[in-house]
């Protein structure tokens, strides 16, 4: 089993900036990609960014449109630890942010989500 616990949320304005940490426990060691999701008051979880590796080595990023050039998402392999870092934030990133985790791009493995809020 994976423990994935999130922090870094908060409540920010317009134009700043958040990094989300993830960090994992258990049995890490079997993961290769990992993601994070965000859902917004009465919309669809979506995925904003994911990364994949072997060993120590980031094979493969992606974005959603609606944050690319603005976010970017990292790994410390020795911290088993995912970060997204949250550049030039918009009231529409306001959302619960989701980490998530597994093997074979699938998502076994879920954080508890933290809360994002951006005002205007």
């Amino acid at each position: 089993q994976v423990q994935l616990v999130e922090s870094g949320g908060g409540l920010v304005q317009a134009g700043d900036s958040l990094r989300l940490s993830c960090a994992a426990s258990g049995r890490t060691f079997s993961l290769s990609n990992a993601g994070w999701f965000r859902q917004a008051p009465g919309q669809e979880r979506e995925l904003v960014a994911e990364l994949r590796w072997i060993g120590v080595n980031t094979v493969y990023a992606a974005y959603a449109n609606s944050v690319k050039g603005r976010f970017t998402i990292s790994r410390d392999h020795a911290k088993t630890t995912v970060y997204l870092q949250m550049n030039t934030l918009k009231p529409e990133d306001t959302a619960v942010y989701y980490c998530a985790a597994g093997t074979n791009t699938a998502y076994q493995y879920w954080g508890q989500g933290t809360q994002v809020t951006v005002s205007s």
